[in-house]
């Protein structure tokens, strides 16, 4: 069975988290990571496994969680889960533009500075708990049979704005979420006749998947942070009186009939204005100049080059006429070849016998008588 994909609709949660009034300004925040910390994982029967019992892209649910809340107008989310590719980017271009543009200093128009945020939004998954509550029922009458069970875990996550400027926890929320699942079954085994024999069995079972209860309790905790962070002054609403209407509605859910005095009047956090973000402005701008340069032949005649003159020779006289840095010409001259001496007479002794070491062959003269 071949299913199209369809792209994820919005849930209750979502949904609620879309509902809120606005804020009076777009608040800055960077998500680095949101960890499994349960350390679980997934339970089979007599089969050791190593998947995970929960999710491993919290962080991933926790920047769009961030991005829906008041349909994007409450968060400006800030890549910094995987910031080293960001930032191998970035080298790219620097580099790029130094070979090719030669360009020492880069001009903030082509890359400008990154923006930083006042407040991280940290946390995680921090318990997943099986079976907390199974049950059933079943009744069976003449063959014809039928049953239910369900099943119920429950997975806790928390979150916490961080301040940057003093290192500050302003607000720390926990959420709950369960994880149900159940099955429904019935059967009939009955004779029809007395040599016919009837059976038949169907079923169904549904198991939430764990991912989305994980992201509805993401999407819980953001719109509860939201909630406590206009409590505490942290940021606040656009419509004040829409958002009091708002705050009175989360605590008489969160608190139920537990809500007191002191809980409506919590001091705020020690770090003054949280929220409020002072980005790089570059101090003095390069001005990279946009015009192509285009490489032409030149249209001048080559250099000639340039010899210089042989190293100074001995014993060389100077012709009159001929300048200096002439070039020398050499003319082979032909040579007639060595002739060779006579042969020695009968008194005479071999060739060279004569001869001192080192010096010419001296004369020797026969005397004849």
């Amino acid at each position: 069975m071949d299913t199209p994909p369809v792209v994820a609709p919005v849930s209750r949660p979502n949904d609620d988290l879309r509902r809120i009034p606005p804020p009076t300004e777009k608040v800055a925040v960077a998500v680095y990571d949101y960890e499994d910390l349960t350390g679980q994982f997934k339970e089979r029967d007599n089969v050791q496994s190593l998947s995970r019992a929960v999710t491993q892209g919290g962080a991933a649910m926790l920047i769009q969680a961030l991005q829906d809340a008041g349909e994007r107008r409450w968060f400006t989310v800030l890549e910094r889960k995987e910031l080293d590719d960001l930032l191998k980017e970035r080298q790219i271009v620097t580099e790029m533009r130094r070979l090719y543009r030669n360009e020492t200093q880069l001009d903030p128009k082509v890359i400008p500075p990154l923006l930083h945020a006042n407040i991280i939004i940290e946390g995680g998954i921090i318990g997943y708990d099986t079976n907390i509550m199974t049950g059933g029922a079943g009744a069976g009458f003449l063959g014809i049979t039928g049953d239910t069970k369900y099943i119920q875990d429950v997975v806790t996550v928390t979150l916490r704005a961080v301040s940057t400027k003093t290192g500050e926890v302003l607000s720390t929320i926990t959420v709950r979420k369960a994880v149900a699942s159940y099955s429904l079954q019935g059967g009939a085994f009955r004779y029809v006749k007395l040599d016919e024999l009837l059976q038949a069995e169907a079923g169904v079972t549904y198991n939430e998947p764990k991912q989305i209860a994980v992201q509805s309790a993401i999407e819980k905790a953001v719109e509860g942070l939201i909630v406590e962070g206009a409590q505490l002054g942290i940021w606040s609403f656009q419509d004040r009186a829409a958002g009091q209407a708002y705050i009175q509605a989360y605590q008489a859910q969160e608190y139920g009939s537990r809500l007191t005095a002191a809980a409506q009047t919590a001091p705020g956090p020690v770090t003054r204005d949280p929220a409020a973000t002072v980005q790089t402005v570059p101090a003095s701008p390069v001005q990279v100049s946009q015009s192509r340069v285009v490489r032409t032949p030149s249209a001048q005649a080559p250099t000639p080059r340039v010899v210089a003159p042989p190293p100074a020779q001995y014993n060389l006289r100077q012709l009159p006429g001929v300048p200096s840095n002439a070039p020398v010409q050499r003319q082979i001259q032909e040579q007639a070849p060595r002739q060779l001496p006579p042969a020695p007479a009968a008194n005479e002794g071999p060739v060279g016998a004569n001869e001192p070491r080192g010096g010419r062959p001296t004369k020797v003269a026969a005397n004849v008588t």
